[in-house]
């Protein structure tokens, strides 16, 4: 499995807009940083055939440290959360063709 970083995507778009990268990663950092103000005000934003991100609460809850078995109490937090959507789940969920299925003996 490969890493893919904003950079890299950045230089991918900039080749298939005809863009430069900087405008390309300007735009890129712009529209991150909108998906994090609006999850900051507590709104839910919906991408068709992305997904949706949302914020949950989490709950208070009593954890136990592994290595001194002492417990510790943890507070309720916000999260976000990712729920996939259709296009993603359809070409990312199936198997790849570069996947071999393996044979029993």
């Amino acid at each position: 499995m490969q890493t893919t970083t904003k950079r890299d995507l950045c230089e991918k778009i900039a080749r298939r807009t005809d863009n430069t990268h900087m405008v390309v990663k300007k735009t890129i950092q712009m529209f991150l940083d909108e998906i994090i103000s609006e999850l900051a005000q507590g709104n839910r934003i919906e991408l068709r055939d992305f997904g949706v991100f949302e914020i949950r609460q989490r709950a208070a809850r009593k954890a136990r440290n592994p290595r001194t078995g002492e417990v510790a109490f943890v507070p309720a937090k916000n999260v976000v959360v990712f729920k996939v959507g259709k296009l993603m789940r359809e070409k990312v969920g199936s198997p790849t063709q570069t996947q071999q299925p393996t044979q029993g003996a």
